[in-house]
C-alpha cells in the first residue's frame, strides 16, 4: 500500500525484505546493540515454535526503513531485530561449515553454508576480495560484526570491546548452543539450514514502512504509537545533526557533548527537552513541527554546535526540576520546597518560563516564580484538570516575555500568565467534588493535600513525605465492610 508523499507499508517476509541484492546500513551514530538473552530466547523460541506447529507466518512488528537509493536502505526502526536475525544466520552457517569440519556430508554442507552467506549475510567482491555485507552495523560494532562474526573468528581478550560488541558475541554464542542442543542425524545439515533458508526468510513478517527522507519518518513516529518511540526519535534527531558534521575531530567532539547531554536528560525525555528550549524563541513548536523546525534552523556544522552549546547551559537545570534532591539545589535551598511540589504534580509545561527566569531574575525571585508556578499547577491541572491547550501558549509567551526583558519581577510574571490562575470561588467549588484513586503516584498526591491542610489547621509542619501519618484510616485502598 502507498500512501501520500512517499511513504509505502507492505507485509513483507525476511527473504523478500533482504533478497534481491537489498543492504541495509544503521545510522552511524544510532544507539548500539542492546539485546540480551531474554530477547534472543523470545527470537529463538519463535523459530522452534514455527517448525513444530508450523503456522503460515509470524509478525516481528514494525520496520521503519529510508530509501537512499535502488536496493539501498537506511534502518530507522528495527536495528535490533534486524541484527539479531543476521547473527542467528551467521550461527546457522558456522553450524555447517563446522559439520562440513567433522565430515558430515562435507560437500552438501559447505555449499549450503555458501549459499546461505551469499543470500543473507552479503558476497565477496571478485576483484578486492572484500565481504559486501547486506547489513551495516553503526560506528561502535560495525568493525567488530565484519571482523569477527562476518570471518567467523573469535575475538582475543573479549573484554577490551565495547559492551555492545560483547553482546554481539554473547548473541552469537548463543544461537550457536541452541543449534549444538539439536539431535544430530543423517539430515542435521538439511534441518539447521532450513531453519534459516525456510521457518527463518519465509515465515517471519514485517509490517514494512519505507519513507523518503527522514521528516517523513519522524512525522510517522509522531502518529503511530511504535514501542520504543521515544527513543527511535532521539536517534532520528540525533542522525540528522551528525549528518551535517564531516570534520573527523568535530564528530568526536560532538559524540562527547552528545552522551553529556543525554546523561541529564534521558534518551526518552530529550525531544521534550528540546522542544521546550525552542519555545523560548519560537512559537507553536508541536511535537509533529519539533524536527522540521531543526531541519530548517539547523543546516551547518556551526548550526550543530551552536544549537549544542545552548542546549548544555539549560540541560543541568532540565534534570534538576525533577529532582529536589539534585546537587543544583545545594546553594538554592529556598528554591526545593517548590520543586518538591512541581516533581509530584508531573506537570512540565512551565519548562520554557523556567528556563527564563532562572536565566534573568536572582534566586530569590525565582523562587518565587516556581512558588506562583506550584500554585496554579495545582489549582488548573490537579483539582481543576482544566485544557493543558491554554497552559502550553500561556508559558512560553511569558518565557518570551522574560527573556527580553520585558518582564522583570514575579508581580510581572503572575501578570502574564494571570489567565491560567484558578480563582478561589472556583477552586473551592472544584474542590468539593475533588476525588482521587489512593493508589500510586496518587497516593503521594493525597497525603500531600492533608498534610498541607493539616499544617494550615494546626500551624505545626506536616511534611507529606517525612511525616510518619499514613492515609490508611482516612482513605483505605481496600476497604473492609463492617
Amino acid at each position: 500500500m502507498a500512501l501520500s508523499n512517499g511513504l509505502k507499508v507492505q507485509t513483507i517476509n525476511y527473504m523478500d525484505l533482504i533478497g534481491l541484492g537489498k543492504t541495509f546500513s544503521l545510522p552511524p551514530y544510532q544507539c548500539d546493540y542492546s539485546w540480551s538473552e531474554q530477547h534472543w530466547e523470545n527470537l529463538w523460541n519463535d523459530i522452534i515454535r514455527m517448525t513444530e506447529d508450523t503456522p503460515d507466518r509470524h509478525f516481528m512488528g514494525t520496520l521503519f526503513i529510508q530509501e537512499k537509493k535502488d536496493r539501498e536502505f537506511v534502518v530507522i526502526d528495527g536495528q535490533q531485530r534486524l541484527t539479531s536475525l543476521n547473527i542467528f544466520g551467521l550461527a546457522v552457517i558456522s553450524k555447517l561449515n563446522q559439520l562440513a569440519d567433522q565430515g558430515m556430508d562435507p560437500s552438501s554442507n559447505m555449499e549450503r553454508a555458501r549459499r546461505l552467506q551469499n543470500r543473507f549475510v552479503g558476497e565477496k567482491d571478485p576483484a578486492a576480495l572484500t565481504e559486501s555485507t547486506r547489513l551495516r552495523l553503526n560506528h561502535t560494532d560495525n568493525s567488530f560484526y565484519l571482523n569477527y562474526l562476518v570471518q567467523q573468528r573469535t575475538p582475543p581478550s573479549l573484554r577490551k570491546f565495547p559492551w555492545s560488541n560483547q553482546l554481539l558475541w554473547e548473541c552469537f554464542q548463543y544461537f550457536s548452543a541452541k543449534l549444538d542442543e539439536l539431535k544430530e542425524h543423517s539430515e542435521i545439515g538439511h534441518e539447521v539450514a532450513s531453519l534459516l533458508s525456510q521457518t527463518v526468510a519465509r515465515k517471519l513478517y514485517f509490517i514494512c514502512i519505507t519513507v523518503e527522507d527522514e521528516l517523513d519518518a519522524y512525522t510517522l513516529f509522531e502518529t503511530i504509537n511504535a514501542r520504543g518511540l521515544q527513543l527511535t526519535v532521539t536517534d532520528l534527531l540525533k542522525n540528522y545533526l551528525f549528518s551535517l558534521v564531516r570534520v573527523p575531530t568535530d564528530i568526536a567532539v560532538l559524540q562527547i557533548q552528545w552522551e553529556s547531554l543525554l546523561n541529564f536528560t534521558d534518551y526518552e525525555r530529550f525531544p521534550d527537552f528540546l522542544r521546550y528550549h525552542l519555545l523560548c524563541k519560537h512559537d507553536h513548536v508541536s511535537r509533529q513541527r519539533l524536527f522540521k523546525m531543526v531541519k530548517d534552523q539547523t543546516r551547518s556544522n556551526g548550526d550543530v554546535f551552536s544549537l549544542m552549546g545552548e542546549l548544555d547551559q539549560r540541560a543541568d537545570l532540565f534534570a534538576a526540576m525533577s529532582d529536589p534532591n539534585h546537587d543544583h539545589w545545594n546553594e538554592f535551598p529556598s528554591a526545593k520546597p517548590y520543586i518538591r511540589e512541581l516533581s509530584l504534580f508531573q506537570v512540565d509545561q512551565m519548562m520554557p518560563l523556567i528556563f527564563a527566569t532562572w536565566e534573568v531574575f536572582s534566586p530569590e525571585d525565582f523562587a518565587r516564580v516556581l512558588k506562583l508556578l506550584s500554585v496554579i499547577t495545582f489549582r488548573y491541572s490537579i483539582i481543576c484538570k482544566l485544557n493543558p491547550n491554554l497552559p502550553d501558549r500561556v508559558y512560553p509567551h511569558a518565557a518570551k516575555e522574560v527573556l527580553s526583558q520585558s518582564a522583570r519581577t514575579p508581580s510581572d510574571v503572575f501578570t502574564l500568565i494571570k489567565s491560567i490562575y484558578v480563582d478561589d470561588e472556583i477552586m473551592i467549588q472544584n474542590f468539593s467534588t475533588f476525588a482521587l484513586n489512593p493508589r500510586g503516584r496518587n497516593k503521594k498526591i493525597v497525603k500531600y493535600i492533608l498534610s498541607t491542610l493539616e499544617q494550615d489547621a494546626s500551624g505545626r509542619a506536616c511534611d507529606f513525605e517525612t511525616d510518619h501519618g499514613t492515609i490508611e484510616h482516612i482513605l483505605p485502598e481496600n476497604p473492609v465492610e463492617q
